[in-house]
């Protein structure tokens, strides 16, 4: 915007819904029916640009896209501030509903409304937006249009009519969605006359240009060349270069009060960029920064280490490459007995470590083996109760019998589900250790559970499980909701004798029996036999709980003894028994890589 008399025809809005409820493809039509795209540049989920999400139809990085819409003859400017749909990105999505007046709700015709829907609802409303709803894919032959469009009007308290029936796919119902968004999501707010506040919501890095930094302006404008200050590291930049966010970025002089652009400062490294912070003027600063500012804190800890040891220094370098387009990846140095030299890592979840691991193997050629993802806990030891341990790797546990207690992180979780599976759901909540808090009806059909769950619980195959209970029918979201004291043992496997410390796990007391057991019989069918006996262990501290045997490949030795006495076959027996027992005391075990993720799929 040039000036701020426009700011009056800005919208700024985002899209809000569960996975695979059409959010991308909604975005490619609303790109189309503007365009903001010519027909060469057309593909499906244009904003999807990562081969990943292409694959898997998820949004994993938000995106943002201006477009102009004319409407009874005047000019609006559209900024569609894109979100990841996913739980494991709740901060980004809550950083991006901040910078907008708007949402467009959208709900599955097919599926109805799901717990991620109402979870980013509900973040919505609390920042204030104005709610459009939209009812998509109508053009199903399974689509219920009437009953959920009756579900929206119970979940929102609006009329029936102000539900769009659309279907992204036939481009049904998007000028409708247009004209929603002109006439009901308010302009910006702001004072263009005021110190300078925006707030990033997203950064890129750009291997050319250092971090490319997505920015809502609230108050003040920002001009090229001019000095700024990030409030949350206190770092001051020039304003190399600012500008609009259409397909390809289009510099602008000067960036007004509720509009979104881009900033390129010639920023290296994506640290420096803190989704959430402020941008201000250094020469006349604002004085408040912008509220919902959070460090991203990584939920979920695993080890990742290259197959070949010689790779190290090359997993360091695609590590760093990586944290510079995913700020939220974190890691440092760690070593093991069993697979050398590798990295303990900090992801945001279960979606987030997978996304990495295949990351590394497409755009890196690394071939890695990841370690069991535990959760991050908390240890007092009876010497200092008040001193807090953190413990992020098994074997960082102290000894027990130092060892005051255990918190670990738990999370509310929120499960919808058609009212058939209810039993099967809470038996499988019940078996994670998980204690029901609520129980709501919203249709006859449909139900909502609320647990108190441990975080590392859900962490390995609980949603995999929690589908297969409910025949695909259950939607489940969570949130933190602080530690919990718990009584956890630290369970350890060992292979002829030896502990394999990448194999450890911290275990509830309760199911360390279980667990060990289903340990050592998963991994005597996946280590290959050798020339002797390998005994597998589970082991608290020095008490063994549990224990296979892989046998021994024998050759027979007394083929050659027909008939004759049987001494001689004694004989040559003992001498076997002999070299066996020798040859397990210099014997190296080797463990293939599905070990140490079989451990994962305990319950298959």
């Amino acid at each position: 915007m040039k000036d701020g008399a426009e700011m009056k025809n800005i919208r700024n809005f985002c899209i809000i819904a569960h996975i695979d409820h059409g959010k991308s493809t909604l975005a490619d039509r609303l790109l189309d029916f503007t365009g903001a795209i010519s027909d060469r540049e057309k593909q499906d989920q244009l904003l999807d640009d990562m081969d990943l999400e292409r694959e898997r139809g998820i949004t994993i990085k938000s995106h943002a896209i201006q477009m102009n819409y004319n409407h009874n003859g005047e000019e609006y400017v559209f900024n569609l501030i894109d979100t990841p749909g996913h739980v494991d990105f709740s901060y980004e999505v809550s950083r991006s509903i901040a910078a907008c007046e708007g949402a467009l709700l959208i709900v599955d015709a097919a599926q109805s409304i799901q717990a991620q829907t109402i979870s980013n609802l509900y973040l919505a409303l609390e920042n204030d937006l104005e709610i459009i709803p939209v009812l998509n894919k109508i053009d199903l032959p399974s689509a219920n249009p009437e009953e959920v469009t009756d579900d929206i009007v119970d979940l929102l308290g609006c009329a029936p009519e102000e539900v769009i029936p659309a279907s992204a796919k036939t481009g049904l119902g998007i000028p409708d969605i247009l004209t929603a968004i002109v006439e009901r999501v308010p302009a910006p707010k702001g004072d263009p006359q005021a110190p300078l506040q925006a707030l990033i919501f997203d950064s890129v890095y750009n291997p050319f240009r250092g971090v490319e930094t997505y920015f809502r302006v609230l108050n003040g404008q920002i001009s090229k060349g001019q000095k700024i200050q990030f409030m949350a590291t206190g770092k001051d930049y020039f304003a190399d270069e600012i500008g609009t966010l259409r397909l390809q970025q289009e510099p602008q002089q000067k960036i007004g009060a509720g509009d979104v652009g881009y900033l390129i400062t010639g920023i290296k490294e994506a640290k420096e960029v803190k989704v959430g912070d402020t941008i201000t003027a250094t020469e006349n600063p604002t004085p408040i920064a912008i509220s919902g500012f959070e460090e991203v804190k990584p939920m979920v800890f695993a080890g990742i280490y290259p197959v070949d040891t010689e790779d190290y220094e090359e997993l360091r370098a695609s590590m760093e490459k990586l944290q510079l387009n995913d700020a939220s990846l974190v890691f440092q140095p760690e070593s093991s007995a069993a697979l050398g030299f590798g990295f303990r890592c900090g992801f945001l979840g279960m979606l987030h470590l997978e996304i990495i691991q295949e990351r590394l193997e497409r755009e890196f050629n690394m071939s890695v083996i990841t370690t069991v993802p535990n959760v991050s806990y908390h240890a007092y030891t009876k010497k200092e109760p008040d001193n807090l341990l953190l413990v992020n790797n098994p074997s960082d546990l102290p000894d027990p019998s130092y060892l005051d207690r255990v918190e670990e992180p738990f999370i509310k979780a929120t499960i919808i589900t058609k009212s058939d599976y209810v039993g099967n759901v809470m038996s499988l909540c019940i078996d994670k250790r998980g204690t029901i808090t609520n129980q709501t009806y919203l249709t006859t059909e449909r139900v909502e559970l609320s647990f108190d769950l441990p975080l590392a619980e859900i962490v390995f195959d609980f949603y995999d499980r929690l589908k297969t209970v409910s025949k695909g029918y259950a939607s489940f979201d969570y949130s933190p909701i602080g530690l919990r004291s718990s009584k956890l043992v630290k369970v350890d496997i060992l292979l002829n004798g030896n502990q394999v410390d990448a194999l450890s796990a911290l275990i509830h007391a309760d199911n360390a029996y279980t667990i060990g057991k289903k340990m050592c019989e998963k991994l005597r069918a996946l280590i290959p036999r050798q020339q002797f006996d390998i005994p597998i262990q589970a082991a608290i501290g020095a008490k063994i709980i549990s224990r296979e045997t892989i046998k021994a490949l024998r050759k027979d030795v007394t083929a050659k003894c027909y008939g004759g006495d049987i001494t001689r076959k004694r004989k040559l027996l003992e001498k076997q028994k002999k070299g066996k027992k020798k040859m397990r005391q210099v014997g190296n075990v080797e463990i293939p890589q599905q070990a140490f993720m079989a451990v994962l799929q305990l319950n298959d």
